[in-house]
């Protein structure tokens, strides 16, 4: 760790002071030789696990053909049948394209650049305990602070921020009906003072919040404001990054929540642990910006293609959408035990895609994320990686691979179980 802090710059964070010396599906190793169990999986990337050896092929295969060769210079095959793949996976009956590039939040600019040259509109809306990515468009519709803004400002203009329907801390109850409706009143209110309906270009969304602390926004929310953009020809988004590839159940959470989106930001979990996003959506707003006007040097190499054609196989013939599935049935069960104990005051999610919110006490539900903290560390220290999310930094997240298998699993989930007990004395 002394090397790292010599060599590398301040602003990076760690979860753990772990260094991993290797991965097979749930489990890593570090380079002392311990064995943990990975609920964290390299922040929702590892979906398929750690070296999923179909990916670790597709790798292999494609990098004793050629390496890079850009995109806009000559061609290649993988680039165009990954975004064939996409276009046929990704929710709705209509022509769809794609395309590739390097991170999520490089999807989410190209996304919100797309939307506007369909448009010709500039605003943006996005939502309370949203994050989009540290790129500066995307760094603007993240919503917390510190530490992701911190230092960083001016921010772009164009952009308006509504309430997200945060059923657990919504202050007139929690019932998903009524917040549906007071939020989306609170949202319709934004776009009759601040901007109007035809200056929006998007209304960009998490259909799950990610770093938000897991919060699953209402089917009838989500309902609403997909009908609302339709009337008022605005861009729809979802911001699929961290929900997508199986970590909600299905496919994709948009699917699980049942609205289809115009367009859909994608990473992490589509490339099995190389780098790659994209935005998927319909043809005709896809193919709004000129030629050229969209793009990048490394923007769907071919060995990151290889990989991500390698995890949408595992998903469509090698089982592990039924294993994703199994785990969304058999986790929220699970869970639900931890109830029992004084600090967690929620427990939410979508399929494997879950988290305990931590409090001083249930009835006040004041966030406690120094228990938090307390108890991600006492978790490595036995051989469980967790990370921890949320506005208040109080929320404990689960992401563990979903090919894991129920003893790993039933082992990673007796040391949070003690971790709770523990810190309950």
């Amino acid at each position: 760790m002394a090397e790292r802090q010599a060599a590398v710059a301040r602003g990076l964070f760690h979860v753990t002071p772990i260094f991993i010396a290797g991965g097979c599906g749930a489990v890593i190793e570090d380079v002392d030789g311990n064995r943990l169990i990975d609920f964290a999986a390299g922040l929702a990337v590892l979906n398929v696990g750690h070296l999923a050896p179909e990916v670790a092929e597709a790798v292999r295969g494609q990098s004793e053909k050629f390496l890079h060769a850009c995109f806009h210079v000559t061609p290649y095959e993988g680039y165009v049948r990954l975004c064939a793949a996409l276009n046929r996976l990704a929710p709705g009956g209509f022509p769809k394209k794609s395309f590739l590039a390097n991170s999520g939040a490089e999807a989410v600019e190209n996304a919100v650049k797309i939307a506007r040259a369909y448009t010709g509109r500039p605003g943006v809306v996005c939502f309370e305990h949203a994050f989009h990515g540290r790129t500066y468009m995307a760094m603007t519709m993240t919503a917390k602070e510190k530490p992701y803004k911190i230092g960083f400002a001016p921010f772009n203009p164009g952009v308006y921020r509504a309430p997200f329907p945060y059923c657990y801390r919504w202050p007139t109850g929690q019932d998903p009906l009524r917040v549906s409706r007071e939020c989306f009143a609170a949202f319709e209110r934004l776009l009759r003072e601040e901007i109007k309906p035809d200056q929006v270009a998007a209304v960009i969304i998490e259909p799950v919040l990610g770093e938000g602390g897991f919060v699953p926004a209402p089917a009838e929310f989500l309902r609403l404001l997909r009908t609302f953009c339709g009337e008022n020809g605005i861009v729809f988004i979802a911001d699929e990054v961290q929900t997508g590839f199986g970590r909600t159940g299905g496919l994709f959470a948009c699917s699980e929540l049942g609205i289809v989106p115009d367009l859909m930001t994608l990473a992490k979990g589509l490339g099995g642990g190389m780098p790659i996003s994209a935005v998927v959506g319909r043809a005709e707003i896809m193919d709004a910006p000129m030629a050229g006007g969209i793009g990048g040097t490394f923007g769907g190499n071919p060995v990151s293609c290889a990989a991500a054609l390698a995890v949408i196989d595992l998903f469509e013939s090698g089982g592990l959408l039924g294993r994703a599935r199994a785990l969304a049935d058999k986790l929220p069960a699970r869970l639900a035990a931890l109830r029992r104990f004084a600090k967690v005051g929620d427990i939410r999610g979508l399929g494997a895609m879950q988290a305990l919110e931590l409090v001083f006490d249930q009835a006040g539900k004041e966030p406690d994320p120094e228990t938090t903290v307390k108890l991600i560390r006492h978790c490595y220290e036995r051989g469980l990686i967790l990370m921890s999310a949320g506005t208040y930094g109080n929320v404990v997240r689960l992401l563990m691979p979903l090919g894991i298998s129920d003893a790993e699993l039933d082992e990673g989930l007796a040391v949070l179980e003690g971790g709770l007990k523990a810190l309950a004395a």
